[in-house]
């Protein structure tokens, strides 16, 4: 059995997840960050996490770090922490290969004694029934016998400052009562504000999964009072500043949901719901509302530009933010898109502007072509779709000057103060 001396770590998956826990454990103990992206492990080599989820000065200071895409590097390890995707497919079911192929990968060199710990969300069961299995078959190895697992759910918060790996309470859990007090024993080494250990890989998969279901069916709710509130001509943001007055109402806003949690997570528990024969209603119900909104902001706008008599085919709008959330470049199962596509099914031509996005990546996984500095003076339509920083300190009045003299400024975020917006969710 391992002891916490000598455990040798690996970071499978060098993405949102997987640096900044390998930088933390940099900072302390000999660890290896494994991706099978190439460029991504040479721009780590040189310095630069192009998540900017790490600073340049942050990544200096994991000096007992290594980076690597070659498997042989890995065989010296004996605990492995797979941090790698757990996207959804085109029909919304989940979406597995990153994990097997992760599997596979460690399956290659996995030893006797050896310990594998899942970060990435999945329904539960999934490390059990989905990963252990392949792990199984690659190495010829036995399942709590000769080698052993643990989960430790994720709770990186993309973009955040604030909420750091270190400083976030870490779930831990194994597949054996001594292996889970290993589990929990290594994460305390850069975890300080504690763990919590769970009595079950289950119960910890389970408990993560559910953080962002419960946030997914909070904000479907407010979602629907915005659709409410709006028909009766009363602004949701007021409304919900005068119920935040009540000390136990929680602080929810109305918006699109996209983004890797929230608007993925809920499926992997309904996927497993539905395969044990329940019908899981108010979270899909929950998921049909919150994947409808972005066809509902550009319906309104719509309905905003004929009222000023603004013709609507061909109207040129700019639609400011694509990535799924403020301050961060991350494009992933971005909202902003359905808006995209339901303005382009009336004519509409659409510019984009994002300071955070990746041009080159928006066009790979999107299509689309951002534009550099919008003009002033150029469009008919300026959407405020997410809260970036150099948004907010724009103000209103220059991001008007982008508008031609007769606009409409639809203000999803609540940027600007609702006098200052012709249109808010």
């Amino acid at each position: 059995m391992l002891t916490l001396d000598n455990v040798k770590l690996a970071v499978i998956g060098l993405g949102y997840v997987g640096l900044p826990l390998a930088v933390e454990f940099g900072k302390k103990r000999s660890i290896v960050g494994f991706d099978i992206n190439v460029p991504r492990i040479n721009a780590l080599k040189a310095g630069h996490d192009s998540t900017l989820e790490v600073s340049d000065d942050e990544l200096k200071t994991a000096t007992h770090l290594s980076y690597s895409a070659t498997i042989d590097d890995l065989k010296a390890s004996n605990v492995f922490i797979v941090t790698v995707p757990t996207p959804i497919d085109e029909h919304r079911r989940p979406d597995l290969t990153p994990l097997i192929k992760a599997s596979e990968t460690i399956g290659k060199v996995l030893k006797k004694g050896d310990i594998v710990i899942y970060e990435s969300t999945v329904y539960p069961g999934a490390t059990e029934e989905d990963c252990v299995p392949v792990l199984e078959k690659v190495s010829g190895l036995t399942f709590n016998v000769d080698f052993y697992a643990g989960y430790s759910p994720e709770r990186i918060n993309p973009g955040d400052k604030e909420h750091r790996v270190t400083n976030i309470r870490k779930i831990t859990s194994g597949s054996t009562p001594e292996v889970a007090d290993l589990v929990d024993a290594i994460y305390n080494q850069i975890i300080t504000v504690g763990t919590h250990k769970a009595p079950s890989i289950r119960v910890a998969e389970a408990a993560k999964v559910i953080e962002n279901t419960q946030r997914d069916v909070n904000i479907a709710l407010i979602n629907e009072l915005a659709l409410i509130f709006n028909k009766l001509g009363i602004d949701t943001e007021e409304v919900l500043k005068a119920a935040g007055t009540k000390w136990n109402f929680l602080p929810f806003r109305p918006g699109l949901v996209g983004g890797h949690c929230i608007g993925v997570d809920p499926y992997y528990l309904t996927h497993k719901a539905q395969a044990i024969g329940y019908h899981p209603e108010i979270i899909l119900a929950g998921r049909r509302l919150n994947d409808s909104m972005g066809a509902y902001v550009a319906s309104q706008l719509v309905k905003a530009l004929m009222k000023r008599r603004i013709h609507v085919e061909g109207a040129r709008v700019l639609i400011m933010g694509l990535t799924f959330k403020e301050n961060c470049p991350d494009l992933r199962n971005t909202k902003i898109v359905d808006i995209i596509s339901e303005l382009r099914e009336y004519n509409v031509n659409v510019d984009v502007y994002d300071p955070w996005a990746d041009a080159s990546e928006a066009q790979h996984e999107y299509g689309l072509t951002t534009v550099a500095a919008p003009k002033a003076g150029e469009y008919d339509s300026i959407i405020l779709a997410v809260a970036h920083q150099q948004f907010k300190a724009m103000g209103e009045q220059a991001i008007r000057a982008l508008g031609k003299p007769q606009h409409v400024l639809y203000d999803l975020k609540y940027l600007l103060p609702s006098e200052s917006s012709d249109l808010r969710l």
